[in-house]
């Protein structure tokens, strides 16, 4: 488990340090909702707003907003990602599930333009 994590991490700064570079005036940033968590602590964040199942990434740009849930080449969603998805979906929101990189890539370019 530890190996596919480190993978997802990997793919996702790649992924985020690419955007920053050639989307500069566009917003991205990563909801860490994962992890593991006492008790109080998960209490605590729960409180506060943080909802299980939210995407990994959120894109803000004048076009649009763009939910993106990283995962590993085999890895796949949660039910509650699933739930997540469905609701942001219903809102008029694009989301997408991205295993790599490229599959990032052309999702952005998709959504906001080549550059």
């Amino acid at each position: 488990m530890a190996v596919k994590k480190d993978i997802e991490h990997q793919t996702q700064t790649g992924c985020v340090n690419w955007f920053r570079y050639v989307y500069n005036d566009a917003l991205i940033f990563a909801v860490p909702n994962g992890g593991r968590r006492d008790r109080k602590t998960g209490s605590r964040l729960k409180a506060e707003g943080v909802l299980a199942g939210v995407a990994d990434i959120i894109i803000l740009s004048s076009v649009g907003t763009i939910f993106i849930e990283m995962k590993t080449k085999t890895g796949s969603q949660a039910a509650s990602q699933k739930e997540f998805q469905r609701k942001v979906e219903a809102l008029g929101y694009h989301y997408y599930v991205c295993h790599s990189f490229d599959e990032f890539q052309q999702v952005v370019e998709k959504e906001l333009g080549r550059r």
